[in-house]
């Protein structure tokens, strides 16, 4: 049966009806999704991007920043870590250590004279930094320059006097010269000690390492009926200080050279010590209470300080016997020797007493 007029006109208005309520349904959800929903989280960011707590004078946005977290009031900001110290290359920012600076102070002879325990028994003060080995730079390397020689030194503080010790420098005739280039206030320590028994003990030291070596008497003469000494052999010329000093004080003032007696220094080593810090300008804070005396070596030794090992002595290179040799040949090398120690004498202003 068809439908009238009238009913379609109601089936229209009903489905229109219909199609409106689903319509406006449709949009009230998504309007309640929209306003309703929660936020999508924000995306992790760094702490410069986060927003400040708003303002008093801001109460009129207040409440659209309400989804925001307002960020933590600001604190002092942290302490930067300390930076580490540079290692210092010796010009300047030096860290605790010290820099590596030129010698102050050379002990510049003499071979067999006692320089390894003046410098020993020195490096035990406080205001003193000493290279333990011989450079040798101002007789054998000085070619190298003086940055490279710089770089041997032990590192120290201004107030800290530095020193090395060469006993060859003293009979190097181009040593005075090049130590004068490098500083004219250099302070310059000599040790020496009889030369006839500074011979021996030369000859001793090299005849442990060379056993074949002609006798001390061979080397010592040219001819000995004729009482001729010869005065190439090394051992020999390193005793003839009166013509050694003559090229430092071609350059040097004798103020600026301090001679310690080898034979006092093991006497005396307290009183020898005493007058070398006096030379330096430094405290005398190595006294006879430091030194005590080694029978078995014949000289003294340095004692540790409290709390530590055993003291210390040279090494086992230091305080060999010597070797014996004919009185008669000794006399004559005294007799040779006797105007040239007292032109020394003479010098220096100090009598040492060889004869």
């Amino acid at each position: 049966m068809a439908l009238s007029r009238r009913s379609r006109s109601r089936c229209r208005a009903l489905l229109l009806g219909s199609l409106l309520s689903l319509s406006g349904t449709y949009l009230c959800y998504s309007l309640l999704l929209l306003c309703c929903a929660p936020p999508e989280p924000e995306p992790a960011a760094p702490a410069s991007r986060c927003l400040p707590a708003p303002p008093p004078a801001a109460a009129a946005r207040k409440k659209l920043l309400q989804k925001w977290r307002a960020c933590p009031a600001a604190g002092p900001a942290p302490a930067p870590p300390p930076a580490a110290p540079s290692a210092s290359n010796g010009s300047g920012g030096a860290p605790r250590g010290g820099v590596k600076r030129l010698p102050h102070a050379l002990i510049v002879g003499v071979k067999k004279g006692g320089t390894r325990a003046v410098l020993e028994f020195i490096r035990g003060h406080p205001a003193v930094r000493a290279l333990g080995t011989e450079p040798h730079f101002f007789d054998r390397h000085y070619e190298r320059g003086l940055e490279w020689y710089r770089r041997l030194m032990p590192r120290s503080l201004e107030t800290q006097i530095t020193m090395e010790k060469t006993p060859s420098y003293f009979v190097t005739r181009e040593a005075p010269q090049r130590i004068f280039n490098m500083s004219r206030d250099t302070k310059l320590i000599v040790v020496v000690r009889n030369p006839v028994t500074r011979a021996i003990s030369d000859y001793t030291q090299t005849l442990s390492k060379k056993p074949d070596i002609p006798t001390f008497e061979g080397l010592s003469f040219r001819n000995r009926s004729l009482g001729l000494v010869d005065t190439s052999w090394s051992a020999i010329r390193i005793g003839l200080y009166a013509l050694h000093l003559q090229s430092w004080l071609q350059y040097f003032p004798l103020s600026q050279l301090h001679f310690v007696s080898g034979e006092r220094l093991i006497t005396d080593p307290a009183g020898e010590m005493g007058k070398i810090q006096d030379f330096l300008g430094i405290q005398r804070l190595i006294t006879a209470r430091h030194f005590y005396f080694n029978k078995t070596k014949g000289f003294p030794c340095l004692k540790r300080a409290e709390g530590g090992a055993l003291p210390r002595c040279l090494g086992k290179s230091k305080g060999r016997t010597h070797v014996q040799i004919d009185p008669e040949v000794i006399e004559q090398l005294q007799d040779f020797y006797r105007p040239h120690n007292v032109q020394f004498y003479e010098t220096v202003g100090q009598d040492f007493r060889w004869e």
